[in-house]
């Protein structure tokens, strides 16, 4: 099984109309921090931060004022954040089609794993063949399988046991035309030691891993009290780390159903431990970041506000495209 914990983080050189903001790596990079904090802050209302404010947050997790500045720059050039000058200073913002997809990216971690424990028994086998040499074309294949959740249970042959919505299907035919077939149907036991069961397509013992490491990581804060025991840019670091690691859960854990799962599965824990923590410090990390873009633009920024788990899952409003808040400088 490869987790998703370990996938690179990367932002192809592509034109800004394609442009999709792909799971993170194990340990930020600062392209990354730096558009998991301005979604975290800006992406509902639209503000614009200024380059020095970015500086300044990107350096309290130890991100370089180099390092900072070259992942702003590779990332305005690949259309994921857009610029505005005022005189010797700038400001930047996230680009239209950037928030749209970190707005339903949002509402897929918020509502991980509280949908209804349903399933009809039935398993949905993607079974495509591709030549050898094609490498690149079978590893974006097995990658968009990954991402919706599928595993292999053999090499070529890709199960679920949830039903392929058209839009997924299409996408996969558009992977791999005329090479790809696809079946709903239920597996047959057998009185046998060798036939493999499709939940063996996941490492189960791996993924309660994860959730464990996550829980006893977080567990304690939550206990505490964080938005009491957590202030300025420590509230920060922990709130974007908590958001860091559990989003990848819904990659790494696909809500398989709860029959098939081994007895006290954690999701539901780790859920509200995520939830807890997240939100707990919305109010000391939202003061924080108010804090650092006053001091640099030296006006009161009410436009940056920091979402809860309820705002991600209600997929909130976005401020019209053409709306300039705060565009402060450097």
């Amino acid at each position: 099984m490869i987790s998703p914990f370990n996938v690179e983080e990367i932002f192809p050189d592509v034109a800004a109309e394609t442009v999709r903001l792909p799971r993170r790596q194990s340990g930020s990079s600062p392209q990354g921090l730096a558009v998991t904090l301005m979604a975290d802050y800006t992406v509902h209302t639209r503000a614009w931060l200024p380059t020095a404010a970015i500086l300044t947050l990107l350096g309290e997790f130890g991100v370089t004022t180099g390092a900072a500045r070259t992942a702003i720059s590779r990332l305005a050039r690949r259309g994921v954040l857009e610029g505005s000058r005022q005189g010797r200073g700038s400001a930047y913002r996230l680009a239209d089609l950037v928030v749209a997809d970190l707005v339903n990216g949002g509402r897929t971690v918020a509502t991980f794993g509280t949908g209804p424990d349903s399933w009809d028994g039935s398993w949905t086998i993607v079974v495509f063949t591709m030549p050898v040499e094609e490498k690149a074309r079978r590893s974006a294949l097995r990658a968009e399988l990954r991402w919706r959740g599928y595993a292999p249970l053999y090499d070529g042959v890709w199960v679920s046991p949830h039903v392929l919505t058209a839009r997924a299907h299409a996408a996969l035919v558009a992977a791999t035309p005329g090479a790809m077939t696809t079946f709903r149907a239920r597996h047959l036991e057998f009185d046998s030691g060798v036939v493999r069961d499709p939940i063996e397509a996941w490492d189960l013992a791996a993924i309660a891993r994860e959730y464990v490491a996550f829980i006893d990581r977080w567990e304690p804060l939550r206990s505490r009290g964080p938005a009491r025991e957590v202030t300025g840019a420590d509230a920060v670091r922990a709130r974007t780390e908590v958001m860091d690691v559990y989003r990848r859960f819904p990659t790494l854990d696909p809500v398989l159903p709860l029959a098939l799962m081994p007895p006290d599965w954690p999701r539901a824990r780790a859920r509200e431990v995520f939830q807890a923590v997240y939100d707990g410090l919305a109010a000391p990390a939202e003061d924080h970041v108010r804090a650092v873009v006053a001091r640099v633009d030296g006006s009161p920024r009410p436009d940056l506000r920091a979402h809860t788990v309820a705002d991600m899952a209600a997929g909130e409003r976005i401020a019209a495209p053409g709306a300039v808040h705060g565009a402060g400088v450097s």
